[in-house]
């Protein structure tokens, strides 16, 4: 496996794209996600990232993209966030990545009013549509586990019924976010559930109760039992450190190097690094 760090640790405490590109290299990661979106950035943001990814020899293997909007009642709203994903996509293959991290959102109105089967079939009609633009770019889809009750994937159960009403099991897969597995109380062993399907993964620690994307170690989470897990599926990619909102920003490369260094001996202990 390799290790990676999603860029917006950096880009949250206020630093700039290219200091947070070079340090993510100077503290050892081998691999960076990035999180920004296509509608925002210009032609010199998009330059500076891949110019800058390239120079430093640090490949780029995932975008995030939140896009709540998919399963929106409202038919242009849904056509809109499928065109935004599009565009998200294009530029994914644009960066040199690999897969598109996509985060589908939550029942709305307690799932009362509409309902939720309908939200359901919106966002299984978005994805298939993505994943056909994905496959045609030669880019997959990783779905995110969720650990809020609300949302439409947020656990196994959901997540393999996702993948399968999508119907496209070699481009819209599943993304394996080890603190969100354990929040909502998923044993490591039911990881194997998911042998052959992991596209991507995503680490970080948590207290066990509210989500933290804490650096591992600062919280309850039994990453090396997870990793373990995820290793036994035969999965060898990308694991993405995700460390959001520092406490002390200005202390960020300090919480990054944490984060890091902790993660590297937990992957060097069970030699998949």
């Amino acid at each position: 496996m390799r290790l990676g760090l999603i860029n917006s640790a950096f880009a949250q405490a206020g630093r700039e794209t290219r200091y947070g590109l070079e340090m993510t290299k100077r503290i050892g990661f081998d691999t960076v996600d990035i999180f920004t979106d296509p509608l925002d950035i210009d032609d010199v943001e998009r330059r500076l990232l891949r110019d800058t990814c390239s120079e430093l020899q640090l490949p780029i293997v995932s975008l995030c993209c939140v896009a709540l909007g998919l399963i929106d009642f409202n038919p242009s709203v849904r056509r809109f966030h499928i065109d935004r994903c599009r565009r998200f996509l294009d530029l994914t293959a644009e960066l040199g990545g690999t897969n598109l991290l996509l985060v589908l959102g939550e029942y709305v109105w307690q799932k009362e009013v509409i309902p939720p089967g309908e939200q359901w079939r919106a966002a299984v009609e978005s994805v298939q549509v993505l994943g056909e633009h994905a496959d045609r770019r030669g880019l997959k889809i990783a779905i995110e586990l969720e650990p809020f009750h609300m949302s439409l994937v947020n656990s196994i159960d959901t997540m393999l019924q996702f993948l399968s009403d999508v119907g496209q099991p070699e481009v819209v897969r599943a993304n394996c976010d080890i603190s969100h597995l354990h929040l909502v109380q998923t044993p490591p062993a039911d990881v194997a559930r998911l042998a052959g399907m992991i596209e991507h993964v995503h680490l970080s620690d948590c207290d066990g109760k509210v989500h933290g994307d804490l650096p591992p170690g600062r919280g309850v989470t039994p990453i090396a039992e997870y990793l373990a897990a995820i290793r036994e599926t035969g999965y060898d990619g990308v694991v993405s450190l995700e460390l959001e909102y520092s406490p002390e920003p200005d202390m960020i490369v300090e919480w990054v190097t944490e984060a890091y260094d902790a993660t590297a001996s937990i992957m060097r202990d069970l030699g998949c690094r």
